[in-house]
């Protein structure tokens, strides 16, 4: 996967959504090139080379990032935060994939720069349906900037 472009970064805590979103995302065709990070902390590594990912190549960026809020570690508010606010990341689309509803997570997820904000549905289908529609729109549909 390393000399592989990633396509889709997954920042999932929790096993059994981000097991969801896999298979969602594959029976769609749309997985081959994703990775899937446990937490935010392994997310921040992932994209700017530190840690576990020390010595990756971060030039290579991927299309949309599906990214939960409430994890362990450093959470996803914080990921957006340092995301955006890092001249070589603030352009990769960002999609908060998260239970919360909460107005205050919302303003401020739009706030900092996220891209979409959808709450994750709770029944299995439903949420299977929405990944599925979130990959198709973000990888085939949308037209990134070039810069």
């Amino acid at each position: 996967m390393e000399k592989e472009q990633i396509e889709i970064v997954l920042v999932e805590d929790n096993k059994d959504d981000a097991a969801l979103a896999i298979r969602a995302l594959t029976k769609n065709n749309l997985a081959n090139k994703m990775i899937h990070l446990k937490d935010g902390e392994e997310a921040l590594d992932f994209f700017f080379g530190t840690g576990s990912f020390a010595g990756r190549e971060t030039s290579n960026m991927p299309k949309v990032v599906l990214l939960d809020l409430k994890m362990p570690k450093v959470n996803g508010i914080e990921v957006l935060e340092k995301l955006k606010a890092n001249t070589a990341t603030k352009s990769i689309p960002i999609v908060v994939l998260t239970s919360s509803a909460e107005d205050p997570d919302i303003d401020k997820c739009y706030a900092i720069g996220a891209n979409s904000y959808i709450v994750k549905p709770v029944k299995f289908d439903d949420f299977t349906k929405a990944v599925a529609q979130l990959g198709m729109y973000w990888m085939v549909l949308n037209k990134p900037s070039a810069v």
